[in-house]
């Protein structure tokens, strides 16, 4: 035998030693064949039973692109607003990377009016034609590959986001949500959980039946995590001005002052100077009876929509606080008046950590712990230095976490989100945990919305699985067995080659911690008859060539070779059928397709390159005059 044969053979004895090395903990659990326990501590690759075997739970999200396309616009119309601004001379050049001021904001509201339309459209409305004859094709040059721009008049630029980009904006929006739907999962420790795309929907399957963790993965997976740092406009005191003529205040709701500080008479922008302060008015609305919280926010929400609030600002919401202490009111939400652009957002951040406020003592608060990216931490040390005796809101999932007053420059690239100034400690610990988790993660590009809920029980149960285990393994014995009495020794070849076969499925399966299903099992079933199929094939050629009275060497060459070309098109031709089955299947289908298509792999090389192996010792290294492939002894022609 050459030493090329040897290798092979070594290689193939390799690979079948680590397969079952890394099956062997999943066998335990499916057949009672027990690993020995260094084994099974130190190989933790598995074969999960999916849904339709254990039960679990199966969440279908869908991904509200929109915000995401909306996002984009918003993005290209504060871009072209600093532009502008620029170009108007409103800001100086040495200024351009900065956010507007306030005062820069309003100077540039005077000279034109920013409205946006649907989630792609955005309305630039200037008051002298000289101003708008600036918006032209060399102005618009950087967003051409994003926006499209036409003139309804000489005042007036309309830009749309491009279709196409549109497309873009939709599948990346999904695809970086699956993405962080698999950190967040990850995170939990839950390897089990398959998790699919379907057009705009994330479809979670747990198996199991701990109904605690499937409501943790339901109260982590959902949340968008958004996280954004925006300056309050308290001087601008939008409520207190407000006709409640007009626009009564909704159910439960009141006018509140509150005094705020909005900056200092110190010019050089230092701590030391004479605070301003001014009088600010919010509105607050008390939760009804029979209403929850998030009805009574939405409530509120609904109400502050109808106010016509400027473009260059918005109006978040957040829970209240008790008069005279930190303690939080979870049944009253507030409104904050504030600037829309986000000065810094959670896209520097690059670490969150649960951290204990030891000042505390016994009734020590929690809270998470932000650290930037270099970037992050020079635009977040630019911000607060700028904005010294303001108030610096930290909104989570546009909801005020908390609006801390900037004492001075905070530079060293950190922050932190408190968790309440009430409650009970252990809950506020593990929500502080959750949202560390989730900021580790990742944002969500768009928020999630549950469509649809399945909690599943295994379909089959342990008797069933039991009996339907005895049935599949009778059947491959009948199979193997009929191998063997029609092909005498190389149907022994070819039984090997099947075995060899599943276990190869069962070790990468194991690998990637996939969960079996019954498509899955289908799928196994069905490699094996390929398996089985392949071995007919090339057993028959070989036994063409020998009653034609080739040798035994010359038969099995010769009938490998003709052989290939029909055994290969029959597996690529299923591979591909696999491959669609894996593009745009869900669920159970997907499964279905990841053991075909493991399976093919398998089948191909088991069928073609092992059993070659075999016959080449049989042949070449014992040199046979006579091979046993059934019926008769096939005898070569002296």
């Amino acid at each position: 035998m050459s030493r090329w044969w040897y290798t092979k053979v070594t290689l193939i004895l390799l690979l079948g030693i680590s397969a079952f090395i890394v099956v062997w903990p999943s066998l335990e659990s499916l057949v009672g064949l027990k690993a020995p326990k260094w084994i099974k501590e130190h190989v933790h690759a598995r074969i999960n039973r999916g849904l339709d075997l254990r039960g679990g739970l199966r969440l279908v999200y869908t991904v509200q692109v929109d915000e995401a396309i909306s996002d984009k616009r918003n993005r290209a119309a504060d871009d072209l607003r600093q532009r502008l601004a620029l170009a108007l001379g409103i800001i100086k050049q040495e200024d351009k990377e900065r956010s507007l001021n306030q005062a820069s904001q309003d100077s540039l509201a005077a000279r034109v009016k920013v409205e946006r339309f649907e989630n792609n459209r955005v309305l630039f409305k200037f008051n002298n034609e000289a101003d708008a004859s600036l918006m032209s094709n060399q102005f618009l040059e950087s967003v051409a590959n994003e926006l499209t721009w036409s003139r309804p008049d000489k005042l007036t630029v309309n830009l749309k986001i491009l279709a196409e980009e549109e497309n873009r904006i939709r599948e990346g929006a999904v695809s970086q949500a699956k993405k962080t739907v698999e950190g967040r999962v990850d995170e939990l420790g839950l390897k089990e959980a398959a998790i699919s795309t379907r057009d705009e929907d994330i479809i979670i399957e747990v198996p199991g039946e701990d109904d605690k963790v499937f409501e943790e993965i339901k109260s982590i997976v959902a949340q968008t995590a958004r996280l954004e740092f925006k300056i309050l406009d308290d001087a601008g005191d939008f409520f207190g001005k407000l006709d409640q003529t007009a626009h009564p205040l909704p159910l439960g709701g009141s006018m509140q002052a509150e005094s705020a500080p909005n900056g200092t008479d110190d010019p050089t922008g230092g701590a030391g100077g004479s605070t301003k302060y001014v009088t600010s008015h919010y509105v607050r609305v008390v939760q009804q009876p029979g209403e929850t919280t998030q009805q009574a926010k939405a409530r509120l929400k609904a109400w502050v929509a109808t106010l016509g609030v400027a473009d260059d600002h918005q109006v978040a919401f957040g829970n209240d606080s008790e008069p005279g202490s930190r303690k939080t009111m979870k049944d009253t939400w507030r409104t904050y008046y504030m600037q829309s652009r986000a000065d810094v957002t959670g896209e520097y951040i690059t670490d969150a950590s649960v951290q204990a406020d030891s000042q505390k003592g016994p009734q020590q608060e929690y809270y998470v712990s932000l650290t930037f990216s270099p970037t992050g931490a020079d635009r977040f040390k630019e911000i607060t230095g700028r904005n010294i005796k303001k108030r610096f809101a930290i909104l989570l999932d546009d909801t005020v976490d908390s609006a801390p007053v900037i004492q001075s420059e905070i530079g060293g690239g950190h922050a932190q989100i408190t968790l309440g100034g009430s409650g009970d400690r252990k809950q506020q610990l593990q929500d502080a945990k959750n949202l560390e988790m989730v900021l580790r993660a990742g944002a969500l590009p768009a928020s999630i919305e549950e469509s649809n809920e399945q909690r599943i029980g295994a379909s089959l149960g342990a008797d069933a699985i039991k009996e339907g285990l005895k049935g599949a393994a009778i059947g491959a014995g009948f199979v193997l067995l009929f191998m063997v009495v029609y092909y005498r020794a190389a149907g022994l070849i070819a039984n090997f080659a099947v075995l060899f076969n599943l276990l190869l499925q069962l070790a990468a399966l194991a690998f990637f911690g996939a969960s079996m299903t019954l498509p899955g099992i289908a799928g196994l079933a069905l490699t094996i008859g390929m398996a089985v199929d392949a071995n007919v094939l090339i057993n028959e050629r070989i036994r063409e060539e020998l009653r034609e009275g080739r040798s035994p060497r010359a038969a099995v060459e010769t009938g490998y070779s003709k052989a290939f070309s029909a055994v290969f098109d029959g597996h690529v031709t299923t591979f591909i059928g696999g491959l669609l089955l894996l593009q745009y299947g869900t669920g159970p289908i997907k499964g279905f397709a990841v053991t075909l298509i493991i399976g093919i792999v398998a089948s191909l090389f088991t069928g073609v390159v092992c059993t070659r192996i075999v016959f080449d010792w049989w042949v070449i290294g014992r040199r046979v005059k006579k091979l046993s492939l059934g019926g008769v002894t096939e005898k070569v022609a002296s």
